[in-house]
């Protein structure tokens, strides 16, 4: 048996939980919440962040949302739930830091019920979470990646197989190069059980900011100039290209008509494209290239 009322109090317990751990991590801004409701029917809010010591731009969401019909986006490995009456929920958080030091992070956690009219319903969890640094650092990233397998330990073998999963969804396939150096990604979980489901999934949202805020308070003081800027601008543009063109979570409050401001608060504040942009070779810029491919981070360790 599936229980909704739970799911919803421990997201709602999370949003909460991880505006406040970033609100003190920043030190000097305060989010700002939009409470918003959608027509359709569900609603949500948008937690924003602005010009922090440490944060540029965040946001952390939470959303419910139901429809009368499922989006091909949703359905993509459940073609059988194609237009059956749904509700979705989750929080998602998308972090832009100011220092080009501190890595971008990602982290979505979502529950799914459809109620087919000629079927028994169908749930499923989906989420996970990912690093995206402009300037590596091999310590950080093995924190990470320990972080993410320490989270996957109730569920044996989940680790290797969603650190997989990452790696190919947050690919840009007309780069070549993956979109930072992973950590986890899963969808369509719903065995061995409910239970087994839910506590793979809170143990995966209690492990974020133990994974990210170490790294985030190493880096954050680091000295940096125009050239480290720049070529942040230019890595935040690679971020906005996969988010508008392969994102399924993005598609997915497209595809609903959902509130298009909290859809792509994912997006960094400032940016930049610059026409055949090469690094220098041997340069900190030209190394980003070896990291941003799948790479087996705990086993070369």
């Amino acid at each position: 048996m599936t229980d909704r009322v739970a799911v919803r109090a421990w997201l709602t317990e999370l949003h909460v939980g991880l505006v406040a751990a970033l609100e003190h991590a920043d030190g000097r801004a305060r989010f700002t919440c939009d409470r918003w409701q959608r027509a359709e029917g569900g609603g949500g809010e948008s937690h924003v962040i602005r010009d922090g010591a440490l944060l540029e731009q965040g946001g952390v969401n939470f959303s419910e949302v139901s429809g009368a019909a499922l989006p091909a986006s949703a359905t993509a490995a459940r073609p059988a739930l194609a237009g059956a009456p749904f509700t979705a929920m989750g929080v998602s958080l998308v972090l832009h830091p100011r220092n080009p030091h501190v890595p971008a992070t990602h982290m979505n956690l979502r529950f799914f019920v459809a109620e087919p009219r000629d079927a028994e319903p169908a749930w499923w969890f989906g989420g996970g979470f990912d690093l995206t640094p402009c300037y590596p650092v091999r310590e950080d990233v093995l924190h990470w990646h320990r972080t993410a397998r320490e989270a996957c330990a109730g569920m044996p073998g989940s680790y290797p197989k969603y650190k997989a999963w990452c790696d190919r969804y947050f690919f840009l396939p007309h780069r070549n190069e993956t979109r930072g150096v992973g950590g986890l990604f899963f969808d369509d979980l719903n065995a061995p059980s409910f239970a087994d489901c839910f506590a793979f999934v809170r143990a995966v949202g209690d492990a974020f900011p133990k994974a990210w805020l170490p790294i985030a308070e190493r880096r954050r003081r680091k000295p940096y100039g125009e050239r480290e800027r720049g070529f942040q601008l230019l890595r935040r543009g690679r971020y906005v290209e996969f988010n508008l063109v392969y994102d399924r979570g993005t598609l997915f409050g497209l595809q609903t008509g959902g509130r298009t401001e909290s859809i792509l608060m994912s997006l960094p504040p400032l940016v930049r494209w610059e026409y055949g942009y090469a690094p220098e070779p041997g340069s900190a810029e030209a190394e980003l290239a070896d990291w941003l491919r799948p790479r087996d981070w705990l086993g070369e360790a």
